[in-house]
């Protein structure tokens, strides 16, 4: 029977906010607010980029692929948490377990390589400004589009298979309310080390390698903007990096901070622990769009165009 299949496999209990699970109802509240401020801004982002002719260039092809990923990233976690801070069932089967833990890292492997192709194209922008869309054309970013999706696809899925080999206890308790790679295999009890391993490769090939990408490509921007004679110029090259830059830190810094809490602070509070978890999977989604429509003229006009049509 179902019930007895349920048992037969190792059962994997989520975690709200330990300590507060009186009012694990009323923190809902802000967790789908956020949700939904991150699902409408980042589709209003892709819609505006999709209907607005002028913005079919690579900068904004790039700013739809990050709307997706963002809307990937929340949308991969938000079921447990809210069947963990809704109804407290904490309960979630393993292979379902292994499939939000997999699309979690991969759409966050993603975003970290839409971040770089966006360095990229400022600095493209930047340093070539009269051949950028010759040098960045549809079908050169369609290839940076495809080649990103596909490491993350690959990186991702023999880490979901090495977790599947291994043993659990029948009952195993989470440290969030969604799976995150670290803290499945903490829980099992065969020998972790060839899937530690592989999680290290997985982070040294993605994300730290991405972020070396992201320290060069600054480098080189700042050197190119520099040696631009008006200060006027300067100042209008380097503005058009200040969304990107944004980007870069909202995505970087919750992870470098859960990590550091994973490695350096595990008898820190609990809560410290899930709390950053959760800043780092909702906040650069509801963020992103934000500070693009605010800071980014060109999007921020088409928006405003698009409700005025609206209200007439």
């Amino acid at each position: 029977t179902l019930n007895d299949s349920f048992l037969t496999s190792p059962v994997f209990l989520l975690t709200g906010l330990p300590g507060l699970e009186h009012i694990h109802v009323w923190i809902s509240i802000p967790i789908c607010s956020m949700y939904l401020t991150a699902f409408v801004g980042n589709c209003t982002i892709l819609f505006i980029v999709r209907t607005e002719q002028s913005l079919h260039e690579p900068m904004y092809f790039f700013l739809s692929m990050l709307a997706l990923s963002d809307l990937g990233l929340s949308s991969s976690s938000l079921p447990s948490m809210l069947s963990v801070f809704w109804f407290n069932y904490r309960a979630i089967r393993f292979d379902a377990c292994l499939v939000q833990m997999y699309f979690i890292h991969t759409f966050s492997i993603i975003e970290s390589a839409v971040l770089v192709a966006m360095a990229l194209d400022r600095f493209v922008a930047i340093r070539e400004p009269l051949r950028y869309t010759s040098i960045l054309t549809n079908s050169a970013v369609t290839k940076i589009a495809m080649g990103l999706t596909i490491r993350a696809v690959l990186l991702v899925f023999p880490a979901s298979f090495l977790l599947k080999r291994m043993q659990y206890h029948t009952v195993n308790i989470l440290s969030y309310s969604f799976c995150l790679h670290p803290d499945i295999m903490r829980m099992a009890q065969s020998d972790r080390r060839i899937s530690s391993i592989y999680g290290l490769t997985v982070i040294l090939s993605s994300v730290a390698l991405d972020s070396v990408f992201l320290v060069v490509s600054y480098m080189m921007i700042l050197i190119t903007v520099l040696r631009i004679v008006s200060k006027e110029q300067r100042s209008k090259a380097f503005n058009t990096c200040i969304s990107h830059i944004c980007a870069v830190l909202l995505f970087y810094i919750p992870m470098i901070g859960l990590s550091m809490i994973h490695r350096f602070a595990q008898n820190a509070s609990p809560i410290v622990h899930t709390l950053t978890a959760n800043i780092y999977l909702l906040v650069p989604p509801v963020m992103n769009p934000i500070v693009y429509s605010v800071k980014t003229k060109q999007i921020r006009m088409c928006i405003l165009r698009k409700l005025r049509r609206k209200l007439d």
